[in-house]
């Protein structure tokens, strides 16, 4: 078989067939490109997705904890109930979580700020002065500092605790006691803590500022009027705040100071238990707590915490609770020389009239209408149970939220709170109502609240073991 060539047969030009090839390779890479193209873009939104539940589930009290010695810009965004919306931006040098400004996503950033809701600031000096126009306006002042009222940059009101004689041992102290605990603690019902300055010039605590003062200016001034129902709302709340303390926090926290000063309240009037410069850490595992001297407020402190005849333990915070719950009640302060004997120490005055039932004559002295006298009534009883002269026979905090908002029914009769002052005893003075922080040792003795006044002072018989 021959082959003979054909000389009208078209033969393939090979420039056609590099151009032929060039345009396969052309199209399947553009394919390959858009198939690329809607898988990364798909992973992206999965991913994003992805990112937005993980957002909404992180609770509000998971953070992140960070050191970084180069200062960093911070801008913080904080959501509290009843309170402010708070954007803080701030320069920090140390103790932050660092906020990526690169981050492009939105929902990264407010993941991030979320995680480090609950760490404080720390503010430099330069920073607290700019803050309150150079200390300018004064709030308040005690023994261990002045406060002084200033803003945030976007305007957002700040109560700023300037601590006086810092090189002093017991400010040194205070000053850690409210960092450790309400750096840990948050709680629509405590106040809270924004950020601190810690600087050889200066020790400082920034603090949330509540309008309304504090609730003894409320309870104590007759020009000052309130309804009860939000009387038994302060109550309520105030103890709830304590029982977070007691019982929700990783790690027990006293306070030892509860007292009309130290509930705050904000524009709404909810109240918020604030200064913790006399609060410690406890272990769970241990009940019993371990101080120096004593503790706290002469007259709302716990007999124990004077005089040693029962360990000192959280219940002694129940006890101070009592004594305000009677303030709240009666809206005086526990004792009044002014009126007659029997009425005089409130505590006292209360139990009388419940054991003869005259409770309700009582409340209506009080000016307690007859719309509102059950509910009083059922405070009065609740805080006869928190001042019980033993420790363990007084409730737990939990439970008093419970019996105040009546979710759990008050024991008809309560124990003697003054069973153990039958007894004679020599007397012993001290102040009552007072904001200084009283830390003496005493004898081992049982404190007999029987009070009688002389010129301002409060004697108190003492019985002895």
């Amino acid at each position: 078989m021959s082959y003979e060539y054909d000389p009208f047969q078209k033969q393939k030009d090979p420039a056609d067939e590099f151009s032929s090839a060039v345009r396969w390779t052309v199209a399947a890479s553009i394919v390959l490109g858009v198939v690329s193209t809607i898988a990364f873009v798909a992973i992206v939104l999965a991913i994003i997705d992805c990112l937005k539940k993980a957002g909404s589930a992180i609770p509000s009290y998971a953070r992140i904890a960070s050191r970084e010695s180069d200062p960093v810009s911070v801008k913080e965004t904080r959501h509290e109930p009843s309170s402010h919306h708070v954007e803080i931006a701030v320069e920090s040098s140390e103790d932050k979580v660092i906020q990526d400004s690169m981050v492009e996503f939105a929902t990264i950033e407010r993941f991030l700020s979320h995680m480090a809701l609950e760490k404080p600031i720390r503010f430099s000096p330069e920073q607290i002065e700019g803050f309150t126009n150079n200390c300018s306006t004064i709030l308040g002042s005690g023994a261990f500092g002045v406060v002084f009222k200033g803003q945030f940059p976007n305007g957002i009101p700040i109560a700023v605790k300037v601590l006086t004689n810092h090189s002093n041992e017991k400010i040194k102290e205070q000053f850690m006691a409210e960092v450790g605990t309400m750096g840990r603690t948050y709680h629509v019902n405590l106040v809270r803590l924004f950020g601190y300055c810690f600087d050889h010039s200066m020790m400082a605590l920034v603090y949330e500022y509540m309008e309304n003062g504090s609730l003894n200016t409320l309870l104590f001034d007759e020009n000052r009027e309130m309804e009860w129902e939000k009387l038994q709302d302060i109550a309520a709340g105030t103890a709830r705040g304590i029982a977070y303390l007691h019982e929700e926090c990783q790690q027990r926290i006293v306070h030892y100071d509860i007292k009309p000063e130290n509930i705050l309240l904000d524009e709404n009037f909810n109240p918020k238990v604030a200064d913790f410069g006399l609060a410690k850490l406890c272990n769970r595992e241990s009940s019993k707590v371990t101080l120096s001297g004593g503790r706290g407020t002469l007259g709302y402190s716990a007999p124990e915490i004077w005089h040693r005849t029962h360990p000192v333990t959280h219940k002694c915070d129940v006890y101070s609770f009592g004594i305000l719950l009677f303030e709240i009640v009666a809206r005086r302060r526990h004792f009044d020389e002014n009126v007659r004997e029997s009425y005089q120490w409130l505590p006292r005055w209360t139990w009388n009239m419940y054991k003869n039932n005259e409770l309700p004559i009582m409340l209506s002295l009080c000016g307690i209408t007859e719309k509102d006298r059950a509910k009083a009534e059922r405070m009065a009883i609740v805080a006869l149970l928190c001042i019980q002269h033993l420790p363990d026979a007084r409730p737990l905090m939990s439970d008093v939220v419970k019996m105040l908002e009546g979710s759990m029914e008050v024991p008809l009769q309560p124990d003697n709170p003054f069973e153990y002052l039958e007894s004679t005893a020599p007397k012993f003075q001290f102040h009552t109502g007072s904001n200084e922080d009283f830390s003496t040792s005493t004898a081992n003795t049982i404190t007999s609240y029987s009070p009688k006044r002389t010129k301002g002072r409060l004697e108190i018989e003492l019985a002895s073991c």
